[in-house]
């Protein structure tokens, strides 16, 4: 099933203990780091746009890219009620295609653990690197191959909300590197049932992440073109380790033959 389609219209609830806030202010402070103060910043697999939206208010003349048409009509929806001139593009983050170069590119939650090819993730970093200015950076988040084999894996998450209900179960496949998790949302409708109670429709999504190493993540980036240049356990300036659960990258512009 496609990911992300009924899921869509609830992901914010579920997402709302996340502090994104405070992840944009770590992410400020990176691209702050690398020069880029102001200027066009892509989010690619930009959801619902919550972090689009933040990252426009710090100033940034920001681009969405994202393939769920869903996840996209709320963004849309943010869009109206802030008043940020945001462009917003339905794609395919394995060939996605834009008018011209950007100051950055930033790409967090996680969305490159769904690009679950490795030669397809090199690909993604292609035109990450072709569609950079000489002096851009790439920042991406990815949970680990560590993440998905101890912590997520073979588990299973539920959460019961008045609107709406989740149940997540998880399964790691080690040697293909793949977790599998299958969603049964319950959400509710307006419309009650024949004896007037309320009623909630049943709905799944099957997802499907790929966890890397480092090691792995640094061949593709360096392979693609892109130069690489820090590494960060998330959400700190330390080096990630053995244990760590999600790791930032960051990737410069590389050099190609004959520029």
């Amino acid at each position: 099933m496609e990911a992300y389609t009924s899921f869509a219209s609830v992901y914010d609830t579920f997402m709302d203990d996340v502090p994104y806030e405070e992840w944009g202010e770590y992410l400020h402070g990176l691209l702050k780091e690398y020069g880029i103060n102001d200027g066009l910043v892509l989010d690619l697999g930009c959801g619902t746009g919550t972090m689009t939206e933040l990252l426009a208010d710090l100033g940034y003349d920001m681009i969405g890219v994202d393939n769920s048409e869903d996840m996209l009509e709320i963004a849309l929806e943010k869009k109206v009620k802030s008043g940020h001139d945001i462009l917003y593009l339905q794609q395919d983050m394995r060939e996605f295609e834009l008018y011209g170069t950007v100051r950055a590119i930033v790409s967090i939650c996680d969305s490159v653990n769904y690009i679950t090819e490795p030669d397809e993730l090199q690909r993604v970093f292609y035109w990450a690197d072709n569609y950079l200015d000489t002096d851009g950076v790439f920042i991406f988040d990815f949970n680990t191959e560590y993440k998905y084999r101890e912590i997520l894996g073979d588990t299973t998450i539920a959460e019961n909300r008045e609107e709406c209900s989740f149940i997540w179960d998880n399964y790691y496949y080690e040697e293909e590197q793949i977790n599998e998790y299958e969603l049964s949302l319950f959400i509710k409708e307006d419309v009650p049932s024949s004896d007037g109670g309320e009623r909630y429709r049943k709905y799944q999504e099957t997802h499907f992440q790929r966890g890397y190493t480092l090691d792995e993540m640094l061949e593709l980036v360096q392979a693609s073109g892109l130069k690489f240049l820090a590494a960060y356990d998330a959400f700190t300036r330390e080096a990630p380790g053995a244990k760590s659960e999600r790791i930032y990258v960051i990737a410069g512009k590389g050099k190609r033959t004959g520029e």
